[in-house]
């Protein structure tokens, strides 16, 4: 869980960098030529086929984990105050996962599937920043990607921890250090996916 879950950790990193070219206000011209690059490039798609497969493991890991802690306690405790010894967060890592889960349906759908399918219908290059401003150019919309990357924030608030913590990196000395670096990390990536709905919404950029 931990490995998969470093893994998706470094593809955010490349994923909302690439993103973020929306923010030069060039018309798009310089995320379309990374865009063009990523969808192009054989290196990259082979790769691809490694994500999908860290995702689908990340998902199934998760479940097993869910399925795994319910049965060493079938039993509920009689007396239990979980907000003594954990967060909230860290207990609804389940949930969290079920609607990044949802929303990432939402997002291949709107972003993955039509580039896919110009590509291989050799039809004319996808626009993806042509869509990105028609989909966000709806509230709804923003408002389910706007939720679901609160929903991200703290699944990578807990899991960055998490994750390093099950890599044995549990020290005194180092905790404090990786627990600022989760947090940076989640503030920063979160934010940056919530501005670019909110910055085509409100024509922040052209």
């Amino acid at each position: 869980m931990a490995l998969t879950g470093t893994f998706l950790i470094t593809f955010l990193i490349v994923h909302a960098g690439i993103n973020a070219c929306i923010f030069l206000n060039d018309g798009g011209a310089t995320f379309k030529t990374f865009a063009h690059f990523m969808s192009h490039n054989w290196i990259v798609r082979f790769l691809e086929i490694g994500l999908f497969a860290g995702l689908f493991l990340h998902i199934i890991q998760g479940l097993l984990l869910w399925a795994q802690n319910n049965k060493a306690r079938p039993v509920r405790y009689q007396y239990n105050q979980p907000s003594k010894n954990s967060t909230w967060y860290s207990r609804s890592m389940g949930i969290l996962g079920t609607l990044l889960l949802l929303f990432l349906i939402m997002h291949l759908n709107h972003f993955y599937v039509g580039t896919k399918i110009a590509l291989y219908s050799g039809d004319q290059p996808h626009d993806l920043y042509k869509e990105m401003q028609e989909i966000f150019s709806n509230q709804i919309w923003v408002g389910l990607y706007l939720a679901g990357v609160v929903a991200l924030f703290w699944h990578l608030y807990h899991g960055f921890q998490s994750a390093f913590q099950t890599f044995g990196l549990n020290h005194k000395r180092y905790t404090p250090v990786i627990r600022a670096a989760g947090t940076g990390y989640a503030v920063i990536i979160c934010s940056l996916f919530a501005l670019m709905p909110l910055a085509f919404y409100f024509h922040w950029i052209s």
